[in-house]
């Protein structure tokens, strides 16, 4: 039976864990070739080497998503590997809860640099090699805080409405190419940007949060996500199961923005 990505490339940034190690994973054993690229290379290295031993097909790239020259050699070394380039997931990020009081310019810029800017580099440098595809996809991983509003998540939310409104400009600007662009935007997913201090419960299992979210009903479906609950949306999107869909964005966030 043909898997649905077979002879198609992939690209996904911050995949050394999380959602883009999840993503990764899930589009290799759909066929892809994927190259895993994060900041964290020892992280990534085991990483990719678990995926491996799974006999998957991945290579791991070293990249600052915030530095355009690391980008370009980043994308470079998916060519070089592969000869092409299908399927751009851009999911590298930083979690910011910084409140405005103690918000430096410096600070704001660092995390749109990551959050967003990132975004646009690496969709130009892989830009040539999408438009050569039969199938060219870009999912960009939003957040329902680039929907709604949160305390103290100025830049980050800022970032991620900002992404989200980048893709409806990508699909406008690459449908004539065929290239699709869509963005996910998960809700509480249990990954290491949900973790509090070190030596302190996970904000997911603190009382207030289970109250909050679970008992008193702001999460319908009365859990909060996996890292595999958004790769199976990533992966729609990144396949001809969606070919008709672009400049979208998909929640996922067990029902979240559901509720008031």
């Amino acid at each position: 039976m043909s898997k649905r990505l077979s002879g198609r490339v992939a690209l996904v940034t911050g995949a050394a864990r999380g959602i883009g190690l999840a993503a990764a994973k899930r589009l290799a054993e759909e066929g892809a070739k994927v190259l895993m690229s994060d900041i964290d290379a020892d992280v990534l290295a085991e990483a990719a080497a678990g995926l491996e031993a799974q006999g998957l097909i991945v290579q791991a790239a070293v990249c600052d998503v915030a530095d355009p020259q690391s980008v370009a050699a980043m994308v470079d070394k998916a060519v070089a590997a592969w000869g092409r380039i299908d399927i751009l997931i851009n999911n590298a990020a930083i979690s910011d809860d910084t409140p405005i009081e103690q918000l430096s310019d410096a600070h704001w810029r660092h995390v749109l640099s990551i959050n967003l800017d990132s975004a646009l580099h690496v969709a130009k440098a892989a830009l040539p090699y999408l438009k050569q595809s039969p199938s060219g996809s870009i999912v960009n991983i939003a957040s329902v805080q680039g929907i709604r509003g949160q305390p103290h998540a100025m830049a980050y939310a800022t970032a991620k409405g900002g992404l989200v409104n980048l893709t409806r400009c990508m699909a406008v600007d690459f449908g004539p190419f065929g290239i699709r662009a869509n963005a996910v935007a998960p809700g509480y997913i249990d990954t290491r940007m949900a973790e509090q201090k070190l030596g302190t419960p996970h904000e997911h299992q603190t009382d207030w949060f289970q109250d909050i979210y679970f008992k008193y009903g702001r999460m319908p479906l009365r859990r909060a996500g996996k890292p595999q609950d958004v790769a199976g949306p990533i992966l729609f999107l990144a396949s001809d199961d969606s070919l008709y869909v672009t400049g979208t964005v998909l929640v996922v966030d067990g029902g979240f923005t559901a509720t008031y």
